[in-house]
């Protein structure tokens, strides 16, 4: 089992982090606190689990590893239910207070009193998948109108679980980053919402709401631990989970935990964006099995985070999804059996050769004390491709 993570070749840079204070001006604590005090309040909220995995950690000859388990949230299957669905609410509470000339809650948006106002505004969003499908589900608890665009390699399952939540679906036949400038666009031709998780020139404060509500994951995790992580592997796409667990967790722990920020090989952008020290796009000539992760283009406003706090970018090869979501799936010892999707296991694929390969490991500062915090940012988001990978010898 262990044979091909240590034999994976996995792409490591170091860089001296400049600490700012982006960690407490990108997301404020009043915007996190703000974002968990509406999402606390949603029908059918819970807080996921934080699987403690002992036996792994003792075969990686680590201290303790931690894994946040995103599958159960809100039914929807990932952490994007975070953001999303928060994000458009606060866009439909901006734009109805401008509408009416008076404040709106957000509670007004929910209760069903402008129901008749909230049905002329359409929110639209590019996604993997993850994201779309929280923007759809929200979309629908408040009655707006959802245009979802995917690009070619998003599976079926994937948009059919959107059209369900009442979605209008549109695909792109090109890659995620061209269905972002489709998505542009038709809005701006047609006096659409974008509710993106990505932010460019001139559109930053969706962005900010959607990893407010991420930070949802880190108060929940910071609730039942006594001590800080060591460690923190994050996956990145465009960078907005990694910038606000990253962020939260200086908030409310202060600094102190090394970040290790991993990417699919096949779309390294935030790799890059390191080697750079600017914020750097990368071609996505293929597109990864991670399909949550095949982002291009770093989010600017999540890079301002990521550069004063990170030092470690790492990357992994596509050899080492299918067995780490095997390892999950099929534990060692007592550990729990989690079903993490192929985006949920980034980190843990990064960790478990991180920790096998001396020279990596030693890179990383990774030993026996090590207190390693990972983020399944998914479950089952597409059963077929999930039965397909973990049911492979």
């Amino acid at each position: 089992m262990w044979q091909i993570f240590d034999e994976a070749r996995l792409g490591h840079i170091h860089v001296n982090a400049r600490p700012g204070d982006a960690a407490e001006t990108v997301m404020t604590r009043d915007d996190f606190a703000q974002a968990a005090a509406e999402i606390s309040s949603w029908t059918g909220y819970c807080p996921t689990p934080l699987h403690h995995l002992p036996e792994l950690a003792a075969a990686l000859e680590l201290g303790e590893v931690l894994f946040k388990d995103e599958g159960p949230r809100f039914g929807l299957g990932s952490f994007k239910a975070l953001g999303g669905a928060y994000a458009g609410l606060l866009v439909l509470q901006r734009e109805l207070s401008l509408r009416l000339d008076r404040p709106v809650s957000t509670h007004e948006i929910r209760d069903g009193s402008l129901s008749a106002e909230i049905a002329q505004i359409t929110l639209t969003s590019a996604t993997d998948g993850n994201h779309g499908r929280s923007l759809a589900w929200g979309a629908r608890m408040v009655g707006a109108p959802c245009r979802i665009y995917i690009h070619k390699e998003v599976s079926e399952g994937r948009a059919q679980a959107m059209r369900d939540l009442g979605a209008e679906v549109v695909r792109v036949l090109a890659d995620y980053d061209e269905s972002v400038r489709v998505t542009r666009k038709e809005s701006e031709e047609n006096g659409w919402f974008v509710v993106s998780d990505t932010s460019w020139e001139g559109y930053t404060q969706t962005p900010r709401d959607v990893m407010a509500g991420y930070g949802v994951m880190l108060d929940e995790i910071a609730a039942t631990l006594h001590d800080r992580p060591t460690h923190l592997f994050v996956q990145a796409g465009v960078g907005g989970l990694a910038a606000a667990i990253t962020a939260r967790l200086v908030q409310k722990m202060g600094r102190g935990t090394r970040y290790v920020v991993v990417e699919p090989e096949l779309a390294a952008c935030m790799f890059a964006s390191a080697s750079s020290g600017i914020a750097t796009a990368v071609p996505v000539e293929e597109e990864t099995l991670m399909a949550g992760l095949s982002c291009g283009e770093p989010s600017p406003v999540a890079w301002e985070v990521l550069r004063e706090e990170v030092e470690d970018f790492v990357t992994v090869p596509e050899s080492l999804v299918g067995p780490a979501m095997r390892l999950a799936a099929r534990p060692l010892g007592s550990d729990p059996a989690i079903a993490a999707g192929e985006s949920a296991v980034c980190g843990l694929a990064a960790l478990i050769a991180a920790a096998r390969q001396p020279t990596l490991r030693k890179a990383l500062g990774l030993n026996e004390r090590s207190r390693v915090l990972l983020i399944g940012s998914e479950g089952v988001t597409d059963a077929d491709i999930y039965a397909q990978i973990v049911r492979t010898p």
